[in-house]
């Protein structure tokens, strides 16, 4: 397996090297790139080039871009939407060009991931996200209108069928994440990605090696899934392509997301069964609590809690080491 931390907000120097000095070597980016003309995206070869480069020279290699160009227009079937493949497309070809083997993307039209509020409590005070349905089952509809289950299915296949050529083309894997939380609908958009049958059908879909999912081990807990068979069910199909791994106790109406070690899931045993099952590709710290003196500007994202959350699974990860090589 190969750790990994996220850099959605903070993309500093500092960052990456207190990264690399705990001995992660791998980093999760979006599709950012270092911009420095207005004539120019960050999914361009320049502006990615010069991101990879910063990273490599301070010790750690972009191994993920999570989130692609925008892509509700390819979500809601609307006109436009090939003008948005395009720039996914050129996403895709200028990460095989530098070595950015895995895109994870979601199928999560105008409300991406989402919580009702980012001030609940757990171990010690620490802030954590939390998502109540009840807060707003009684919503108004949002610009998009009444979105079907058919429609984002239909859209998602017209997307596979054109994207998933390209990523092989390219040696780039493509890594759906599941739709957080697991409501549908919500404010009249419908999710379809919200159990671990939504995820095989997306597999089944388009069959090919770089066709895969990433295995966001909270997402599956909210669902009510058992995440132990979910690893099971999808590890030896070699189709788990990145892993967030977190927790969250609760139920997918009203759940709070909480310390890795501070949950109902037998982290350990997912933990060892990545490795006993054959996964070695990246995994990273998911969605932490605020803790006492951090900053709590961008919640689930902070810099103590990624820490944290980075040294337990060190520890589990050479704890499953010995314990497979007895």
């Amino acid at each position: 397996m190969k750790l990994a931390l996220s850099y959605f907000f903070d993309t500093s120097d500092t960052k990456i090297i207190q990264s690399q000095q705990m001995g992660v070597e791998y980093a999760v980016i979006g599709s950012h790139g270092d911009v420095e003309t207005e004539e120019e995206k960050p999914w361009d070869y320049m502006p990615m080039l010069r991101m990879r480069n910063r990273y490599l020279a301070l010790g750690v290699k972009p191994l993920v871009v999570e989130g692609p160009p925008p892509m509700d227009k390819i979500k809601l079937g609307l006109p436009g939407r090939e003008e948005e493949l395009k720039e996914v497309i050129t996403l895709i070809e200028n990460m095989g060009k530098l070595g950015i083997e895995v895109l994870c993307y979601n199928w999560m039209p105008v409300i991406s991931w989402f919580r009702t509020s980012f001030a609940g409590r757990t171990r010690g005070g620490a802030l954590a996200t939390v998502f109540n349905y009840d807060d707003i089952k009684d919503a108004p509809l949002t610009w998009a209108g009444e979105v079907s289950e058919d429609r984002l299915w239909d859209n998602l296949k017209w997307f596979i069928e054109r994207i998933v050529p390209v990523a092989e083309k390219n040696n780039v894997r493509l890594a759906i994440h599941p739709d957080d939380p697991p409501i549908t609908p919500i404010r009249g958009i419908s999710r379809i990605l919200i159990n671990p049958e939504a995820f095989q059908r997306v597999i089944d879909m388009y069959p090919s090696p770089n066709n895969g999912i990433t295995l966001c081990q909270g997402s599956f807990r909210a669902q009510g899934a058992d995440v132990i068979e979910v690893i099971k069910q999808f590890v030896p199909q070699n189709k788990v392509f990145f892993v967030h791994f977190r927790d969250v106790e609760g139920e997918k109406n009203h759940f709070k997301e909480v310390f890795h070690d501070d949950g109902p899931t037998d982290m350990y045993q997912c933990m060892k069964l990545y490795s006993k099952l054959g996964f070695d590709g990246p995994i990273r710290p998911d969605h932490v609590p605020t803790m006492e003196g951090d900053k709590h500007d961008h919640p689930g994202y902070t810099l103590y809690g990624n820490f944290y959350a980075v040294g337990y699974m060190k520890g589990l990860m050479e704890a499953v080491e010995r314990e497979l090589n007895k």
